[in-house]
C-alpha cells in the first residue's frame, strides 16, 4: 500500500522533530510539526487506517483465519494509540511555541509513535497484506482496488496521495532534510 511511504516519511519528521526538541526546543517551528500531525491524521487515520485497512481489509482478514488475524486486534489497538498520541501532538504544537517543559514529553510521545508504527506497518506489509490479497480472487482485487479509489477520490476530491507526497515533501524541505544524500553514512572503518 503506497500509503505507508507518506506515513513512514511522516514518522522521519517526527524523529527529526524529536531530536531538535531535546536538543534546542526553542528551534522547532511547531507549525511543521503541526502540519505533519493534521497529515496524519488526515491522510494516516482517517483515510488510510479508518477508511481501508478497518472497513474493507482487517474483516476480510479476521474471516479468513490464520496466522494474519491474530495481528488485527492489536493493530486496531495500536490505531487508536495513535490517534491519541496524534491529538496530544495536536495540542502542544497548536499553542503557537512549544513550551521547554514540555519538550522532553513530546519527544517521548513521538519517539514512542515512531516505534510502534515501524513494527505495526512491517508486520501489515510483511503478513497482514499478503494474506488479505491471498484471501481474495483477482476478479475481487481488481474491484477493491477500484473501490479504494473511489473512497480516495470521495476523501480528498481528487489523487490524496499525490497531494499528500506534495505536502510532506514542503514539511521536509523547510526541515532540511529533503535530500536524502544527507543521511548516507560514512564507509565502516578499515579493518
Amino acid at each position: 500500500m503506497r500509503e505507508h511511504g507518506v506515513i513512514r516519511r511522516a514518522i522521519l519528521v517526527y524523529r527529526n522533530i524529536a531530536s531538535k526538541l531535546r536538543a534546542k526546543p526553542a528551534s522547532v517551528d511547531p507549525d511543521l510539526l503541526r502540519r505533519t500531525a493534521t497529515l496524519f491524521r488526515t491522510f494516516g487515520e482517517d483515510y488510510h487506517e479508518k477508511k481501508l485497512e478497518e472497513t474493507h481489509i482487517f474483516p476480510t482478514i479476521k474471516k479468513a483465519g490464520g496466522p494474519a488475524a491474530a495481528y488485527v486486534d492489536v493493530l486496531i489497538a495500536q490505531h487508536q494509540r495513535g490517534r491519541e498520541l496524534t491529538d496530544f501532538v495536536l495540542a502542544k504544537a497548536g499553542k503557537g511555541s512549544i513550551a521547554a517543559s514540555d519538550a522532553e514529553a513530546l519527544a517521548g510521545v513521538l519517539d514512542g509513535f515512531e516505534l510502534m508504527y515501524a513494527h505495526h506497518a512491517v508486520r501489515e506489509d510483511t503478513i497482514v497484506f499478503p494474506a488479505w490479497k491471498d484471501a481474495l480472487l483477482a476478479h475481487q482485487l481488481d474491484e477493491i482496488g477500484d473501490l479504494f479509489e473511489e473512497i480516495e477520490r470521495q476523501q480528498f476530491g481528487k489523487d490524496g496521495f499525490e497531494d499528500a507526497v506534495a505536502q510532506i515533501a514542503q514539511i521536509e524541505q523547510a526541515l532540511g532534510i529533503a535530500d536524502i544524500a544527507q543521511f548516507t553514512p560514512p564507509p565502516p572503518p578499515k579493518g
